[in-house]
């Protein structure tokens, strides 16, 4: 593949000195560079070289970490070998992914990833998919929140979902909202503002209780799409 063809897949930006997005047709990935290694989330669709983009940006040594196993995330695995993944979306990801000879690192809470000058740490948050979570870089304060907050709709409708975790996992987020003041979702326009947390905590509990009126998605799908505030579910 050319570098006019990467350019045309990719859309990339240097949001701080070493913390790049890259985009892929509608889906967020990051490249975080510290002074001893990089750490990549997610690869998107799969449809580009994403290795030797990524070879582009830096020369670390580089790790892949999953927020979760969505096909729109991991596309592109197979390119680097191995990822960091929660042990709950091993199962989904080997059984969409049968052809992917990728090595599966499991993630737990609390485990910290050390680029160096820089760290993140590992945030359990279950509920758009069993093994959801995010990156917190408490120095920077700085939080990667994969599809979990978005100013799109949160997808909670198939297997897998449950909204009653979604909602346990978002009153976590907000008991520790004062170790990050930047939110980087996966999907529509990023950074998000912090207050979307308490929102979406809202929105959560209507729904639960029945209180949401939904109404017909534009898109094609098996479910009813419902608004509250900033807040918005496929559900």
């Amino acid at each position: 593949m050319s570098n006019n063809e990467i350019k045309e897949v990719y859309d990339i930006s240097e949001y701080r000195v070493g913390f790049w997005t890259i985009k892929d047709t509608g889906v967020r990935m990051f490249l975080v560079e510290g002074s001893e290694r990089a750490m990549l989330v997610d690869t998107g669709f799969g449809k580009g070289d994403l290795k030797t983009t990524v070879a582009g940006l830096t020369k670390l040594p580089l790790f892949l970490v999953n927020t979760h196993a969505d096909h729109d995330h991991v596309g592109a695995n197979k390119q680097f070998g191995s990822t960091y993944m929660n042990p709950k979306e091993t199962d989904y990801y080997v059984g969409h992914n049968p052809n992917d000879i990728v090595t599966m690192i499991p993630t737990h809470e609390g485990q910290v990833f050390d680029l160096g000058d820089r760290k993140f740490e590992v945030i359990d948050i279950p509920g758009h998919t069993p093994g959801c979570i995010a990156l917190l870089d408490r120095a920077n304060r700085i939080l990667i929140s994969g599809d979990s907050l978005s100013l799109n709709p949160v997808f909670m409708f198939g297997t897998g979902r449950n909204l009653g975790n979604y909602l346990e996992s978002m009153r976590k987020l907000e008991s520790i909202k004062g170790s990050f003041e930047t939110i980087w979702p996966s999907h529509g326009d990023g950074p998000l503002e912090i207050s979307l947390i308490s929102e979406y905590i809202e929105a959560a509990e209507l729904l639960l209780a029945g209180k949401l009126v939904g109404s017909r998605p534009e898109r094609d799908l098996p479910c009813l799409q419902y608004r509250h505030r900033r807040a918005q579910f496929f559900y």
